[in-house]
């Protein structure tokens, strides 16, 4: 019987240890985005180093693109970065999805579609709204312009449709663009 509650209690700890590691799926939190039809704007909390996971260097607790914010071109995109990491600063940008990635800040793939401070980013609970017009259809990164974290694994994506009439948010299989 003893055998039995330690094994048990060793596959407890070794779950939670993969969930804080990350190896465990993350959910989306659906309050992290907002739309308004009338004005065409979609509203994404976007928060740097939310869990552990990659040591941090993630978006929303996503890496490597695994979550995807997908908008109708032609919107409004507000962004309300928030880096709750309490050990790094960290930015974010919207810039081309390229291969390899960049391992410092580059272009905006549109204007306005960076924060304050992109290279060497926001300190713990440190905020800015990122505001641009999703113009052009296709495929983007929002990428940490802190350089070496975007390399890292610190993008997400952000898909701009021409078929699509609502804004959507979506975990998808993380990997290089």
């Amino acid at each position: 019987m003893a055998k039995v509650v330690f094994v048990v209690g060793l596959l407890a700890l070794a779950k939670g240890a993969a969930a804080q590691d990350g190896t465990a799926p993350r959910a989306i939190d659906p309050a992290w985005l907002s739309a308004d039809t009338a004005s065409r704007t979609a509203t994404f909390e976007l928060i740097a180093g939310l869990t552990g996971v990659n040591g941090a260097l993630n978006f929303n607790g996503f890496r490597d693109g695994g979550l995807t914010l997908t908008v109708p071109v032609g919107w409004t995109v507000v962004m309300n970065f928030r880096n709750h990491d309490g050990m790094l600063p960290h930015s974010a940008e919207v810039i081309q999805d390229t291969h390899p990635l960049p391992t410092q800040p580059v272009t905006p793939a549109f204007p306005r579609a960076v924060t304050v401070r992109l290279g060497e980013g926001l300190p713990s609970e440190g905020r800015d709204d990122i505001r641009f017009i999703a113009d052009k259809g296709g495929s983007y990164l929002i990428f940490c312009g802190v350089p070496g974290h975007g390399a890292a694994g610190m993008w997400i994506r952000l898909a701009v449709s021409e078929s699509l009439r609502t804004p959507s948010l979506a975990a998808t299989p993380a990997g290089r663009p």
